[in-house]
């Protein structure tokens, strides 16, 4: 296994972390202004759209969509994309949105682009490409555990040349954006049918009639509002045409499955840029802080967590790496193991990290002066988006052990 970046890699990598350096970082503050100056909206910033055309011209547009099938994505591999992705997670409100590579569009747009029609492709993933438009995941359920897909409650039947949607889901991100024209949503088409073959998925527009948006949400206290905050949503009723269907009906759990491999190493690439983010801030406080007759730096409780802190960053950054070579030269299922390792690993650590620089930083890094607090609740939720640590520890621990593949745990949210 050879990590080391090719030529294209570092490539990329250099563009990214100028771009990021001169253009994004500087623009965090502006964003925060202009939220604050649209207490009501939900929409994307202006802004975000000048660093998106910015990104463009310098080619860092959708790399997150490697060449697949029916010629479409002009991106990188898992491997290449890994550091670039990493990179972005240094301003995570705003780089990867410049770069037309935030979650939920990146894994809906894979969806799409290995699972979508040519007719859906053209009315959906192209206007993604181009930023045009937005879209939102919708799976979780706030009455079922949706760990376990087999409880999914929404339910999708077939009435003539129509199915029809009835149930309810929560924290489908970016579907508070009026420009979020897209759902995707995941629900039981066969209850009675194999355990992994009850559910499907649906394309439906926002507009639906009997579709409605009925709250957002928080996490921790953060509504995320400039980029489309996470929504509640009720389907009442909801008709789509049976042209809808993505993928074959009963596919819903493997669909599932698909999005979520590229989608855990983005989010662990990201998170190891926040941390590495938050050393940066910690390596300038803890030598311009002085306390106790002395800068912080000085103290042994400080050099501890900056060296433990690098340890960790630097040998989950090369799992996630095996794991994107892995996706990349043998495919996400037999990179289930890593994919399930990375998640449960990497949330956790850099979690561990904030939490350690927001000490370092005192009442401070408690306050939305420094981005700690916002990435701390990030990685928190980290810990139960795509599935909450113990079922992928469960399922990682059943492979280790060598139990029987009756696989029920741990495959999916």
């Amino acid at each position: 296994m050879d990590f080391r970046p090719d030529e294209m890699t570092r490539a990329f990598a250099d563009e990214a972390r100028t771009f990021i350096d001169e253009h994004v970082l500087p623009a965090e503050p502006v964003l925060a202004k202009q939220v604050a100056d649209t207490p009501g909206a939900w929409t994307v910033r202006p802004v975000v759209r000048a660093l998106q055309e910015t990104a463009r011209e310098r080619g860092l547009w959708n790399l997150f969509l490697p060449p697949g099938p029916h010629g479409l994505g002009g991106g990188l591999s898992n491997l290449r994309y890994a550091p670039v992705a990493e990179l972005t997670g240094r301003s995570p409100r705003l780089a990867p949105a410049a770069m037309n590579c935030a979650a939920p569009d990146t894994g809906n747009m894979e969806l799409l682009a290995h699972f979508g029609t040519s007719e859906q492709r053209e009315a959906w993933l192209e206007p993604l490409l181009e930023a045009q438009i937005r879209s939102a995941f919708c799976m979780t359920e706030p009455a079922t555990a949706s760990s376990d897909a087999s409880q999914i409650a929404t339910r999708i039947h077939r009435d003539g040349a129509e199915y029809v949607v009835n149930g309810r889901k929560w924290f489908a991100t970016g579907a508070m954006n009026p420009d979020c024209r897209l759902l995707i949503v995941m629900g039981k088409t066969d209850p009675n049918g194999p355990r992994h073959r009850q559910q499907s998925m649906l394309l439906v527009p926002r507009d639906t009639p009997g579709v409605t948006v009925v709250r957002p949400l928080t996490v921790l206290g953060y509504d995320d509002r400039d980029h489309g905050g996470h929504a509640e949503i009720v389907f009442d009723d909801a008709r789509v045409p049976a042209a809808n269907l993505l993928g074959e009906i009963g596919a819903g759990f493997a669909i599932a499955q698909a999005r979520l491999g590229p989608g855990r190493v983005h989010h662990c690439m990201r998170a190891l840029g926040m941390a590495e983010r938050a050393l940066d801030l910690c390596r300038t406080r803890a030598n311009e802080r002085i306390a106790f007759g002395g800068p912080l730096a000085a103290k042994g409780v400080v050099r501890t967590w900056a060296a433990e802190a690098r340890v960790e960053i630097e040998a989950l950054r090369l799992l996630v790496l095996k794991t994107a070579w892995l996706m990349d030269t043998v495919g996400a299922r037999e990179a289930r193991l890593e994919i399930q390792s990375i998640k449960i690993a990497v949330p956790r650590a850099v979690q561990r990290i904030l939490d350690n620089a927001i000490q370092l930083f005192g009442a401070a890094g408690l306050s939305d002066d420094h981005p700690l607090a916002e990435m701390l609740a990030a990685a928190r939720a980290m810990r139960l988006a795509d599935g909450p640590d113990e079922v992928h520890l469960a399922a990682l621990g059943k492979a280790e052990l060598r139990l029987p593949s009756t696989a029920t745990e741990g495959e999916v949210r």
